[in-house]
């Protein structure tokens, strides 16, 4: 992305964050304050003099609303977060929980400093990867009088909660919900992440790359995994890619011997028919990877081929940790695209102290999550209403003129992310055992591919 462009978004959103400020303030200078015009807006408690760390219980964030006299905010205005903290995205929510903890701290630093009288609190709730518990998290928080949210992780459980959300006009920033199906204008659901409208060519353009005639996919069976699937399908069928639908599984199955059975039996058709250099197995995941890796180092056919991955199993700590399946994935060099933020001064350092709270490389979901909640505090102090109609109606302005830890974060029509490029993303083995590294990138703009290791 130009220079200029990234200087021009980055003014942008001060000028923004000034404006808003300005009014703030002098809606609380001298003189008769006016009176509101509706029910109060905002929940909780004044701030105390710290910054209370992010709660993980609904029942500790007890909903009061209360009011500025002039009606705009005040005390502390809570804000639910929907995280796979268990589950088969654990570790995804681990990295998002942390961001969102960094997130707060400097918002509020933010705050402070602009004298504002109110305060952000993130409540987490652990959303099990399961989209049942993640409409159950949402309806007990909202009894509690949260109208906004970050989250949740996954397609499957934003579907899940879509009609209520939308029915009692509650707002939603997901960081990761990438299923085209999704894509729905005027709700109340916003994606700071691309579609795999976008990535499911991506990943169909690296098989072609590396010379793929014919390509085996086996997938997730939800809303994520049936959409990233048809998006893969279609384009590379256009690139003359001969696809092959391979074991479609339940996202609540824990073991995979009959599914990469067959797997191996139409990669082996495949290869009598185009050769291993020409065959390739698309995975399409959360971290049952995990388990399905560790069946398929059973099957010499199944080493024989390239594998790719996608944004479900990218950077997965639990992946490096399995010594099986992580010298599988090595060994096929497995490949996975992830949305790429945009590298900036801010990038590296909240991606440095992520590093060092989690111990490992967060992904860019996380840092989407961590622009979440400021995009959504901006909103709420230009509106000074806790009100998910008002806000909706300027988010995508303010995300527009916001420059974050994933970059410009441009919407589009159905309020998800318009563009992005891509990191790919391999498990190497190294003296310590085996990690993610950055092999290359796919650049949106030019529809190509800059290597950083030499994947032939």
């Amino acid at each position: 992305m130009a220079s200029s462009r990234v200087a021009a978004a980055a003014a942008a959103i001060i000028v923004i964050a000034i404006v808003a400020l300005a009014a703030y303030m002098a809606s609380h200078r001298g003189g008769a304050p006016s009176a509101p015009a509706s029910a109060p807006a905002t929940t909780g408690t004044p701030p105390a003099a710290t910054t209370p760390a992010t709660t993980q219980q609904t029942q500790t964030a007890q909903a009061t609303s209360t009011a500025a006299p002039s009606g705009g905010l005040q005390g502390e205005v809570l804000i639910g977060a929907l995280l796979p903290l268990t589950g088969d995205l654990a570790s995804y929510g681990e990295n998002s929980k942390a961001a969102l903890e960094l997130a707060q701290k400097d918002i509020n630093n933010f705050l402070a400093k602009a004298g504002a009288p109110f305060r952000i609190k993130i409540v987490v709730e652990d959303t099990q990867t399961k989209p049942e518990v993640c409409l159950q998290k949402v309806q007990a928080m909202a009894a509690k009088g949260i109208k906004f949210f970050i989250g949740p992780q996954t397609s499957a459980e934003v579907r899940q909660i879509l009609n209520y959300v939308n029915q009692n006009h509650l707002l939603i920033i997901s960081q990761s919900s990438t299923a085209p199906s999704l894509a729905i204008p005027d709700d109340y659901v916003f994606r700071f992440c691309p579609t795999d409208n976008i990535q499911g060519p991506v990943i169909a353009k690296m098989a072609k790359y590396f010379g793929a005639k014919a390509i085996v996919i086996m997938w997730r069976g939800d809303a994520w995994g049936d959409g990233l699937h048809d998006a893969i399908k279609k384009e590379a069928q256009k690139l003359g890619i001969e696809v092959i639908d391979g074991p479609r599984y339940d996202p609540k199955a824990k073991e995979f011997s009959t599914e990469v059975d067959r797997l191996a039996s139409l990669v082996q058709q495949a290869v009598q028919k185009y050769g291993k250099d020409h065959v390739a197995v698309v995975y399409i995941g959360f971290n049952e990877v995990v388990q399905v890796f560790q069946v398929a180092s059973q099957y010499d056919i199944l080493k024989q081929v390239r594998w790719f991955g996608s944004d479900g199993t990218a950077l997965l700590s639990e992946l490096i940790k399995d010594p099986t399946a992580a010298e599988f994935a090595a060994q096929v060099k497995f490949l996975n695209p992830i949305f790429a933020a945009t590298r900036s001064q801010k990038y590296e350092k909240i991606v440095s102290e992520l590093k060092k709270m989690l111990g490992r490389e967060p992904d860019t979901y996380a840092l989407a999550a961590y622009d979440a909640a400021w995009v959504l505090t901006l909103s709420l102090l230009a509106t000074q209403k806790y009100d998910p109609t008002a806000v909706k109606n300027i988010l995508p302005d303010v995300a527009y003129n916001y420059f974050g830890a994933t970059g410009w974060i441009v919407l589009d029509k159905a309020g998800d992310r318009a563009f992005a490029d891509y990191n790919l993303w391999v498990v190497v083995k190294t003296p310590q055992g085996y990690d993610w590294k950055l092999a290359g990138v796919y650049h949106y703009s030019s529809d190509s591919f800059s290597w950083y290791i030499n994947l032939q």
